[in-house]
């Protein structure tokens, strides 16, 4: 007997299938991937990135909204991310969205099963979308950050932080490092 391969998913049937089905899901190269489920350190730092950016963006007064998880990236036809945090300006999303599709910032926070996907097939597939600026990776073991920029003519500059300040520019924010890793 033959097995049947699998149907790829485009991302729109799988946003349609995911609103359906409970969990956390991404779709990479149009195969659902169940997500698994986040140490504490993980939730830690997401929540703190979340705190900073949400700060960052009230300091500088912009018209830019922080999501955490939850809302998906499209970066192919056939591959859409969950990023743990996200900004985007301009006017605010309706409510009903599952999407957003001009990501300014996206950040992931690196755990022990997602490390190389984070490092690697996200690094390129975020930076397929034109309006990504920038893709942060905090490492909350090691305590730093990898901040990955795109600069004029699509050239992506890399920095490790490991204290300071981080210049998010465009949009204009400001983030403190330490205020990444602890939202208390």
């Amino acid at each position: 007997m033959q097995a049947r391969a699998k149907k790829k998913m485009t991302v729109d049937e799988f946003l349609a299938w995911a609103e359906e089905n409970p969990g956390r899901y991404e779709l990479a190269d149009g195969e659902v991937q169940a997500m698994a489920p986040q140490r504490l350190v993980h939730l830690e730092v997401k929540l703190a990135f979340h705190v900073a950016l949400l700060s960052a963006i009230k300091q500088a007064d912009l018209p830019c909204r922080v999501l955490p998880d939850g809302a998906t990236v499209r970066v192919s036809e056939n591959t859409a991310y969950e990023p743990d945090a996200l900004v985007y300006c301009g006017p605010e999303k309706p409510g009903s969205d599952i999407e957003v599709r001009d990501p300014l910032i996206v950040v992931e926070v690196l755990s022990p099963g997602t490390r190389y996907i984070d490092l690697a097939a996200k690094l390129e597939g975020y930076f397929k979308v034109p309006s990504v600026r920038h893709y942060l990776i905090a490492d909350p073991e090691q305590r730093f950050i990898i901040h990955h920029a795109r600069n004029e003519g699509d050239a992506i500059q890399t920095r490790i932080v490991r204290g300071g300040t981080i210049a998010l520019d465009p949009p204009g924010l400001t983030l403190e490092f330490e205020a990444c890793f602890s939202a208390q």
